[in-house]
């Protein structure tokens, strides 16, 4: 069978999207080896060989001490195919090209609108460095985009590209969306992702604090690191009123983070308009549609094509802490409109935003790479 790699030195290793969709699917058609942070060394139930790699958050850390470590592995691998997630594995990529392997570059955001937004490893010079390489892998590499829109950036490819989203894997969802979640009838609201300024959580907390003028006992749980900062979070209008009423986990792989959304109210995933996130769905929102729980977003012109169209939520200004409370509200209080949305969120999914029909593209996409030739051109 032919060999797959697929690296990263930055996502977690129980990345939703690498390990429990691309990875298994991958392994019914090649040998595949997955090498991510801290990821366990063993040989998974789908035939996945992890791999683990140093894990580092400053990015002169891990060109200086995981980077070698990446190539140590690749010798020790041989694979015919890499697919990296990463801009930072470029620089490798150009040698494992030279050294027989194919490369997909995989883009999963738009760097050129999100370094404005960057709070680390956002030094000029990796900005220049980002930009030769990025342009040069246009000429050197296979792409797969998770985006439509990324690709009005991405317009000079010399060689195949796929447009792979990130929409939900029901079968994994439904694998693991149980009820863990028992807290004697109390209000419940899911969060998964980031926790950031530019993710609303300032407009949340300001939301929450009227909430809880009218439902005092309620919780909020709340999956993902946090990207602000502690002296910040209590200078949010209303944080120290509520903060009792919001459970923080940090990142939590998805197979345990799943089972709390049983019961809940709704599911939050509202971005402002900054950076690439106006162009990007939130994977976070497919994610919400296939557990059933009625969803509130951002009210951006692709979120609303899909929300409003589908009637599983509400689409807000991110700026709007009053719309959000009142949404809250409203489907805290009517049962009946909180389960039609949920049943039309879930159904949405099932017909036009599932992982089947993406995993089917990715297959095509891998063996129609694996018989043609290698790329030559520099």
């Amino acid at each position: 069978m032919k060999r797959v790699l697929l690296l990263s030195t930055v996502h977690p290793s129980a990345d939703p999207r690498i390990v429990y969709k691309i990875a298994p699917a991958l392994a019914r058609h090649y040998q595949v080896f997955c090498a991510l942070p801290e990821a366990e060394k063993h040989v998974a139930a789908n035939s996945v060989t992890m791999v683990r790699l140093p894990h580092f958050q400053a990015l002169l850390l891990r060109i200086l001490f995981c980077h070698p470590v990446v190539f140590w592995k690749f010798l020790r691998v041989r694979p015919d195919l890499v697919h990296i997630f990463v801009p930072e594995l470029l620089p490798l990529a150009f040698i494992f090209s030279l050294l027989g392997s194919r490369v997909i570059y995989e883009v999963q955001e738009n760097l050129y609108k999100k370094f404005s937004i960057k709070r680390y490893n956002n030094a000029a010079l990796y900005r220049q460095l980002f930009h030769f390489f990025d342009h040069a892998a246009r000429r050197r590499f296979y792409c797969i985009f998770t985006e439509q829109a990324y690709l009005q950036e991405y317009i000079n490819l010399k060689h195949a590209f796929a447009l792979i989203r990130n929409y939900a894997s029901i079968p994994f969802i439904d694998a693991h969306a149980g009820n863990n979640c028992n807290e004697n009838g109390s209000v419940r609201f899911f969060y998964s992702g980031v926790i950031s300024i530019e993710r609303s959580f300032d407009v949340l907390v300001a939301a929450l604090a009227k909430l809880k003028t009218q439902y005092p006992d309620f919780r909020v749980h709340l999956f993902g690191p946090i990207r602000v900062e502690k002296k910040e979070l209590h200078r949010l209008p209303g944080f120290d009123d509520v903060q009792n009423n919001l459970i923080f986990y940090g990142y939590t792989d998805q197979k345990k983070a799943l089972s709390y959304a049983a019961g809940c109210v709704a599911g939050i995933a509202l971005l402002k308009p900054v950076a690439d996130y106006p162009d990007s769905y939130t994977t976070k929102l497919f994610e919400y549609m296939a557990l059933k729980l009625p969803v509130i977003t951002s009210d951006f012109v692709i979120y609303k094509e899909i929300v409003d169209k589908s009637g599983c939520g509400f689409c807000i200004s991110p700026y709007d802490a009053d719309a959000l409370f009142h949404s809250l509200r409203l489907l805290t209080e009517n049962p009946g409109l909180r389960s039609e949305m949920a049943d039309n969120g879930r159904k949405s999914v099932e017909i036009n935003y599932n992982w089947i029909s993406e995993e089917k593209s990715l297959i095509s996409f891998y063996k129609e790479i694996l018989k043609s030739r290698a790329p030559v051109e520099f």
